[in-house]
């Protein structure tokens, strides 16, 4: 067995499929973005890499604002069709029967469908080609109460969530570990 070798591309895989929503709760815009990730823990901040040609785009460079909706696999077909439809041609949270509701630290609604929603403030904008990347605080977190267990702990293994690797959409799997288990002392 070898190796192929191709050249550069951008085959980082597994990534989640955020759902974003944009605007505000009266008028939502949602988009799938694949280009997501965690830049900093303390303190708490992220990016979405978005084209700009995308419907959406526009309206996050002039409120400043945004929010990552984690998704589950009962909504698989949205989060597709809003990777695959504009806003400009189509209601995509009403043709996807998705509900928009308010955030607590931003103007932007989150998602009722996602059981995790990152509230985000944006405080950079990077031009990098094909997509900009707007960094931003995270400012806040909401959290479907059904995932919190009796102790407080978030229970996410429990929530179908998604992730896509190469053109498919894959669920969650079997827990392998935590993190730590392998330098743990032994009982």
């Amino acid at each position: 067995m070898g190796r192929v070798f191709w050249q550069g591309g951008a085959l980082l895989a597994p990534v989640p499929p955020a759902l974003v929503t944009a605007g505000d709760i009266k008028t939502p815009l949602v988009l799938t973005i694949g280009w997501a990730g965690i830049l900093n823990t303390k303190p708490p901040k992220t990016y979405i890499s978005v084209r700009p040609s995308r419907n959406s785009y526009n309206v996050i460079k002039e409120t400043g604002e945004f929010v990552i909706n984690l998704p589950t696999k009962q909504i698989v077909s949205a989060v597709d069709f809003c990777g695959c439809r504009s806003g400009a041609d189509v209601d995509k949270f009403s043709v996807c029967k998705l509900d928009a509701i308010p955030s607590k630290n931003v103007l932007v609604p989150a998602i009722k469908q996602c059981p995790v929603a990152l509230e985000c403030k944006v405080f950079d904008i990077v031009k990098l080609g094909s997509h900009d990347m707007f960094m931003a605080d995270i400012v806040g977190v909401s959290i479907d109460d059904k995932f919190i267990d009796d102790k407080g702990k978030l229970c996410l293994d429990k929530a179908g969530l998604i992730a896509y690797a190469h053109g498919e959409y894959f669920e969650l799997g079997n827990k392998l570990g935590s993190f730590g288990y392998s330098v743990r002392k032994k009982k």
